[in-house]
């Protein structure tokens, strides 16, 4: 076991991946000697050479274009995007391409072997370009799955499944938890289940869902509403494509009631998504209706960071709201 951040977590399942199948190759805008702008590739190029570890032109329409060809011819493209802000421009490739190629061919080829790593969300100060959480962009596309780990721990297991899973993943990391604290992880390779969110705290009185970096806010939400008399279910839901119903599902129906909790903005965001579902699932088991609670909507502000992220004290609002029905 070793105590690393979450940033050190993704560079050692790289590392990992690398090691185990020559045909997992890592690349994208300065990942090589530099390691990438947050240094989650660094040591790479060194370790294994500039033939498996390599910059790419400043071009994301051409970066996932290059990764499908690659994983069309069976290698293990492991593609990075500097910022999931920068994603639109291979939009097109994901959602019309990746997603679409073993479809159109009846299962006789197929792309299962790329995976797009890319940092998300606010806490850097990064403004309107640099700070985005776009996971509902492609949860909207079948043939894709998205996954976003929210701990070192979950940053290496996830990111080992999802490079040896047969479909085309996007790993949104977030990024203002990189180097925010440290976990311990084990050495030797493991994967944690794709498709499977994770009861973080059982509770009885309200569930609360989040994902990535909010996780940690629900949590600190659960321990005000503890003071408060109130018992909270926390639950990461981990994979966002495909998500855990069962599990949510399961929690809601003991509880009765859900406080969704995003970074993204309201209006379309996951969150709308789950909250949807669940009420057809669980609609006879519901004490009050279903909250939300999310980034605005708004681009992401640059001066008003702080007042545009869906804090403790917000969701705590929703739940006592909720408790109040």
């Amino acid at each position: 076991m070793s105590k690393v951040n979450l940033l050190q977590a993704v560079n050692s399942a790289l590392e990992t991946a690398m090691q185990q199948d020559e045909r997992v190759l890592c690349f994208g805008e300065d990942v090589g000697a530099f390691g990438g702008v947050f240094r989650a590739t660094s040591g790479l190029q060194e370790k294994f050479g500039p033939s498996r570890c390599f910059n790419t032109p400043l071009t994301e329409q051409g970066i996932i274009g290059f990764a499908i060809g690659l994983a069309a011819q069976k290698q293990r493209p492991v593609a990075e995007i500097q910022f999931a802000d920068y994603i639109f421009p291979a939009f097109d490739q994901l959602v019309n391409e990746a997603a679409k190629y073993r479809y159109r061919s009846g299962n006789e080829f197929d792309v299962g072997s790329l995976t797009v790593r890319t940092p998300y969300g606010g806490g850097i100060n990064g403004g309107l370009y640099h700070s985005q959480s776009p996971e509902a962009y492609f949860t909207h596309t079948p043939g894709l799955k998205v996954v976003v780990p929210r701990n070192p721990y979950q940053a290496k297991g996830l990111l080992l499944a999802s490079i040896a899973d047969n479909n085309p993943v996007l790993f949104l990391e977030p990024k203002k938890l990189y180097r925010a604290s440290t976990g311990e992880v084990p050495d030797e390779p493991y994967q944690l289940p794709l498709g499977k969110a994770e009861v973080v705290r059982e509770g009885t009185d309200i569930t609360l869902v989040a994902w990535g970096a909010q996780v940690q806010v629900i949590e600190e939400a659960a321990d005000k509403a503890a003071e408060l008399g109130i018992s909270c279910e926390v639950i990461d839901l981990c994979t966002l494509l495909p998500w855990d119903r069962a599990t949510l599902a399961a929690s809601v129906k003991k509880t009765g009631r859900l406080v969704i909790n995003h970074e993204a903005p309201k209006t379309s965001g996951f969150g709308a998504e789950l909250a949807a579902s669940l009420q057809e699932a669980c609609f006879l088991h519901l004490e009050s209706p279903i909250l939300r609670v999310t980034g605005w909507d708004t681009p992401f502000p640059l001066a008003l960071e702080k007042e545009y992220f869906p804090n403790a004290l917000r969701t705590l609002d929703a739940i006592q709201s909720s408790m109040d029905y």
